[in-house]
């Protein structure tokens, strides 16, 4: 059974918990579950994208994947090395 919860009460809760209140204190004290409250916290949390990181980051995961490509093909040089010295042996 779901119990509705007024906007009110939502935002106090919510309030509480920004000052340091235990969601499951809160969820307890109001006869809530705490999966509600942290589905209200996930909903009301946006992530702030600031441009430019995001696009140092993407720089710098483009070029790990370029590193480890190349080192991903010098192993495979090195196997192949290895096979072809084991052969003529």
């Amino acid at each position: 059974m779901y119990k509705t919860v007024s906007a009110q009460i939502k935002e106090e809760i919510l309030h509480k918990i920004k000052e340091g209140g235990k969601v499951q204190e809160l969820a307890d004290q109001y006869g809530i579950s705490s999966k509600t409250i942290y589905a209200w916290l996930r909903s009301k949390v946006k992530p702030e994208i600031n441009i430019a990181a995001f696009n140092k980051l993407k720089k710098e995961n483009e070029e790990l994947k370029r590193l480890v490509g190349m080192m991903v093909l010098d192993l495979e040089e090195q196997k192949k090395r290895k096979l072809s010295k084991n052969v003529s042996k």
